[in-house]
């Protein structure tokens, strides 16, 4: 350590915790990458004035996965199960945004059935990846109890997506051109009843925390952001619209039906980790409002689209005519092509739990993607870690990390 406080100091020069010498009262530590409160492999290096952070040097890239290479090596379909491992707690929303870019760059159109169903789904996936967020980032600065209560109805989510598609967390539950199953037979009545459930939940989580002296001292003017910095830096999702901007892919660029949904678009005012807080818990809200009416409007009918050429025929005749096995296996090895002459390229966003989330797809003709680019909003809403934790308490941190709610999974990808 330099004799002078005011010497500057390389973060690279010490990567490991250093006690303050007799001329300094600054040290540098390291946050991660193996830590309970990171929720992945993150590091961020910190150098602490006393306990006030003045220097931070954040590094990805201990999670990469190469799912976009990869993705060059398989055919459309075989991707799906990729999608679900990006962000594993909202791995139904990941499905349906990557499916959506597939039949767009197709253009095709799905059955209505199809649609409702989807909305439904990415909607109480949403829920299910906001009830994390909250009970990890409650548990985090020592709020237990919350905790607890959001991973019940978490379960119980899973319980509905079990019996939908036989999978909790890593679900896998679209197929180009539609779904991989009808829904069960008493799936309204299974939604009803979390439904009913959870409003009693969000009720009790209300009132332990919105006015809770504690979680506001830990959390209201804790690292703010402008809507300049908001825009300049890319964020989106909650993160974006605590700081006021009102965008939301599902009203900017409605997809499936969710323009015969009525429900507001929440934001909040200054963008600090209270605000963030308070958007994710009216988004549920909003959220069991698109769930109910998607509901009441769901139409009877085929689930999945019938097209031999690109869309997996059902198992049952797959199982029971040489006709379904021959497309199956058609479909399954080579896989389907693409013409560039219908469209060589798009790029597709839908609103996923943490912000938009778009896949930029580019195809050659083949049964493969020539190129697969993933917009995952957990890249771009960690971006401003650093301006976001410079200034503030070490022991903001955990606070600060967990109010992006970032996946290393999808952070690297």
């Amino acid at each position: 350590m330099p004799a002078n406080t005011n010497d500057t100091i390389e973060m690279s020069d010490l990567t490991y915790a250093q006690a303050p010498s007799a001329q300094s009262e600054r040290m540098r530590i390291n946050f991660g990458p193996s830590h309970p409160a990171t929720h992945g492999t993150l590091r961020v290096m910190l150098e602490l004035d006393g306990e006030t952070i003045v220097g931070v040097e954040p590094e990805i890239g201990y999670l990469h996965t190469g799912f976009e290479k990869i993705a060059e090596e398989l055919s459309y379909s075989q991707f799906i199960p990729l999608s679900d491992r990006m962000n594993y707690l909202s791995a139904i929303n990941n499905n349906i945004g990557y499916a959506i870019a597939v039949e767009e760059l197709l253009g095709m159109e799905l059955p209505e059935r199809a649609q409702y169903a989807r909305v439904i789904l990415a909607e109480l996936g949403r829920i299910a990846d906001h009830l994390v967020w909250l009970g990890m980032q409650a548990v985090d600065i020592g709020a237990f109890t919350a905790f607890l209560w959001g991973f019940t109805e978490r379960e119980r989510l899973y319980d509905i997506f079990e019996a939908v598609c036989g999978a909790r967390l890593t679900t896998s539950i679209t197929r180009i051109g539609g779904m991989i199953a009808d829904l069960p037979h008493d799936f309204d009545e299974r939604v009803k009843g979390f439904l009913k459930g959870f409003d009693s939940t969000m009720a009790d989580l209300d009132r332990l925390l919105t006015r809770n002296r504690i979680w506001i001292d830990r959390t209201q003017g804790i690292s703010p952001i402008s809507q300049e910095d908001a825009i300049s830096f890319g964020l989106s999702g909650p993160v974006l619209r605590a700081t006021g901007v009102e965008y939301d892919v599902r009203k900017a660029n409605p997809y499936l039906v969710y323009d015969r949904m009525d429900f507001e678009v929440v934001i909040g005012d200054n963008g600090d980790v209270y605000e963030r807080y308070l958007v994710r818990m009216e988004e549920m809200r909003q959220s069991v409002r698109i769930v109910e009416q998607a509901l009441s409007q769901l139409p009877e009918g085929d689930i999945l689209a019938y097209d031999n050429k690109t869309v997996l025929p059902p198992k049952e005749e797959v199982y029971n005519t040489i006709e379904g096995l021959i497309h199956h296996f058609e479909l399954t090895m080579p896989g389907f092509g693409i013409s560039p002459e219908s469209g060589a390229e798009i790029y597709s966003a839908t609103e996923a739990p943490n912000g938009e989330l778009g896949f930029y797809l580019v195809s050659d003709g083949s049964g493969k993607p020539y190129r697969l680019r993933v917009r995952p909003p957990s890249f771009l809403n960690y971006a401003p870690v650093g301006e976001l934790l410079m200034g503030t308490m070490i022991s903001d941190t955990v606070a600060v990390i967990g109010s992006l709610n970032v996946i290393a999974g999808e952070l690297d990808r």
